[in-house]
């Protein structure tokens, strides 16, 4: 029996239409959908347990995977199938995460999955700007409890045009590159990269992409109507208690508001907090305690956040004693580590990044292997969490997402600023050595100081700022260079990169709905200030690049050859260029440049004698002396019918002077024209014709004596 299925469909005007299909797959799942953009489908659905679990956080798991049969490829490595998430994937994940996660219950923990797979590939269509409708689309048709249907859409503007959901190709081509996740009221999510644009241009290109999420939402509530909307599961509610919550509060509030108001450090706060808690729960017996106090800590929490948010609202007074606009204190330093290519140290308040950068040939560029995308990054940054960083101690068990997604961050912040004829492969690595609010912006600016030091002739350094907001009705605080304490207890964290004239990255979290586009510029206004400030300590530090790589970090020189030549270089099995490697201490890469045929020989050492022997080798390999010319040589061999030379500019390359081509007299001993090691000029004729080999002469340079006259005289 052919299944019912129920199908809406979105126009995005231009057209393109998305379709959001359910009834035929995966009718085991809570919810699933099908979301068909041109060939490319999403398969998405969701599961949630009716058994809640013990865990004191929603267990959410959204996952994304990108299937190689989707693109009629297979998968590369040994084993021949789909393992481990890749970066790219993960990043989508977080992206759905981050928009989903708000609006569940605040007490729903029953473990709950979200599964996107992409099953069909197109050329012509990103999937992760669909991963988001698809997971809403799947929730709005099961029983989980979900606040309403949120979507997410990709902006990208094109010679000054804007468009939602652009192919990869128009994405290379534009000058804003967005994710947008919002519901039909307001915008929850940002994330993306720019090319230094202004904060107005930065709103603009929300909004637009908030006018097309606003319809595919509208498309999920009438799929929804036409299968029939399902009433929400009923679960069990979380135990309240009223009494009990105000008088916590009473015992809590005001001293915690006076805590706050100290401007304490981050450990002496700490301590203070949990005194106070101690305080209060020394107030109640045993047997109260065994019962309640998980409440009595929620409570506690409660009044703690209040307390915090009010002082800064009615007093403008922050956790650490700062006013909303101030940075905390800034102290750099640059070419720290002996060792490295480029190194730098970023300190503010509390957050401090050292990043190292290190230079490379091609040979080193960062893989991508996607069903969905191939090629090669030259530029890439990596960033470690290590547990220390907070004082805290925990397992280590490999990459974290949240160090895949600020590692991102910060190197989309950076990579529009590195030039496009910067012959390295360089890779950033920012270690956090501690945190307390945004350590993916420190590492922005520490990575901007590493790269300067290391040589890298960046365009304009780059700094980055996190944001704040605390809100209670219309009374609102935009709180620039958050501590990690305001970014829990706030409503907005807010993460904006940029140079002096514009915006290069954001990433942006919204925790409360109906967030203003007036508070949203304000914010962006505000950042920009702390930007600016941030900059200048970043360039008092280190005011441009280096103009030289340093003296024990590799050189780069970059050859072209022709394609014919390609062969001699590399050699027999690799023997030429392995034995010049050897004995040159040089690594050298050898590419082919699909378009023209010619050969990119890239030549990395740290010895610059070593790296001109290598051109030297090049340069004679790839010698092809033009007819016509003349070329100094030197004589290196004596022949009886001639003189073996060796071109002076190509060494290694030989050519026979024929004897008769010695001297305009008859030669009868080469040696009483030249002698080894003599240095001569020689005109190149070509290849003979007779001999069929290549001539050269000495005799065609010199004047040329009179003919004698052997005839009779007839006088």
């Amino acid at each position: 029996m052919i299944p019912q299925t129920f199908k809406e469909v979105i126009d995005l005007g231009d057209g393109r239409e998305i379709s959001l299909e359910t009834g035929k797959l995966a009718k085991q799942a809570h919810g699933s959908v099908v979301v068909r953009m041109g060939n490319a489908m999403l398969l998405c659905t969701v599961v949630s347990s009716y058994k809640p679990t013990t865990m004191d956080f929603f267990p959410l798991t959204v996952d994304y995977r990108e299937k190689f049969a989707a693109a009629g490829r297979f998968p590369g490595g040994f084993f021949k199938r789909e393992a481990r998430p890749s970066n790219e994937e993960i990043l989508t994940m977080r992206l759905v995460d981050r928009v989903l996660r708000p609006l569940f219950p605040k007490d729903y923990k029953f473990e709950t999955q979200v599964m996107i797979q992409l099953m069909s590939h197109d050329d012509e269509v990103m999937p992760d700007a669909l991963a988001g409708l698809a997971a809403s689309a799947a929730i709005q048709l099961s029983d989980i409890p979900f606040e309403y249907p949120i979507s997410e859409a990709r902006v990208a503007r094109v010679n000054g045009e804007f468009i939602i959901n652009p192919s990869l190709s128009q994405v290379e081509d534009a000058d804003i590159d967005l994710m947008v996740g919002a519901s039909e009221d307001s915008v929850a999510m940002v994330e993306g990269e720019m090319d230094e644009v202004s904060e107005e241009e930065m709103a603009e290109a929300i909004k637009f992409a908030h006018e097309a999420i606003k319809k595919q939402c509208v498309a999920q509530r009438k799929l929804a109507e036409q299968i029939g909307l399902k009433e929400k599961r009923d679960y069990e509610v979380a135990e309240n208690d009223e009494a009990l919550e105000k008088e916590v509060f009473d015992a809590a509030y005001q001293e915690a508001y006076d805590i706050a108001k100290k401007g304490l450090g981050k450990k002496e706060r700490s301590e203070a907090f949990s005194e106070l808690k101690e305080k209060v729960l020394a107030k109640y017996s045993e047997e109260e305690l065994e019962e309640k106090e998980g409440l009595i800590s929620k409570y506690f929490a409660s009044a703690h956040k209040e307390a915090v948010r009010d002082l800064t609202l009615k007093e403008g007074i922050r956790l650490d004693g700062r006013k909303t606009d101030e940075v905390r204190p800034i102290w750099c330093e640059v070419d720290y580590l002996p060792s490295a290519h480029g190194s730098s140290v970023f300190t503010r308040g509390e957050t401090q990044a050292l990043a190292t950068t290190t230079l490379g040939t091609s040979r080193e560029a960062n893989v991508i292997d996607l069903p969905t995308q191939q090629g090669e990054e030259k530029f890439y940054l990596h960033y470690n969490f290590p547990p220390f960083s907070t004082g805290e101690a925990y397992p280590i068990r490999g990459t974290s997402r949240r160090e895949i997604g600020h590692g991102n961050l910060a190197q989309r912040a950076l990579k529009k600023m590195i030039p496009s004829d910067c012959p390295y492969t360089v890779r950033v690595v920012s270690e956090v050595l501690e945190s307390n609010g945004s350590s993916s912006m420190a590492t922005v600016c520490a990575g901007t100081m590493a790269l300067m030091d290391a040589g890298i002739q960046l365009k304009k350094p780059v700094s980055g700022i996190a944001m704040g907001l605390i809100s209670k009705g219309d009374d609102y605080a935009v709180l620039s260079d958050i501590l990690g304490d305001e970014d829990a207890l706030g409503d907005m964290d807010f993460k904006v990169t940029g140079t002096e004239n514009g915006i290069t990255a954001c990433q942006m979290d919204i925790k409360i709905k109906g967030l203003s586009y007036e508070i949203l510029t304000n914010a962006l206004k505000q950042a920009r200030e702390g930007r600016l400030h941030i900059l200048s300590k970043l360039t008092d530090t280190i005011a441009g690049p280096s103009e030289q790589v340093k003296a024990h970090a590799p050189k780069i020189i970059t050859r072209r050859i022709p394609g014919e030549f390609i062969g001699a270089l590399i050699g027999p099995g690799g023997k030429t260029i392995q034995e010049l490697q050897k004995v040159t201490e040089t690594e050298i890469v050898i590419n082919e440049d699909p378009e023209t045929e010619e050969g990119i020989v890239e030549i990395l050492g740290t010895n610059q004698e070593g790296i001109e022997k290598v051109l030297a080798k090049i340069k004679a390999i790839t010698f092809k002396p033009e007819k016509g010319s003349v070329y100094e040589v030197k004589v290196i061999k004596i022949l009886d019918f001639g003189a073996v030379v060796e071109y002076m500019e190509a060494p290694g390359n030989e050519v026979l002077l024929h004897i008769s081509e010695l001297a305009w007299e008859r030669t009868n001993n080469v040696t009483d024209v030249v002698n080894m090691g003599d240095i001569i000029d020689v005109k190149y004729f070509g290849v003979d014709p007779k001999t069929r080999k290549e001539k050269v002469s000495r005799k065609a340079l010199l004047p040329r004596p009179p003919r004698e006259n052997k005839g009779k005289d007839n006088n």
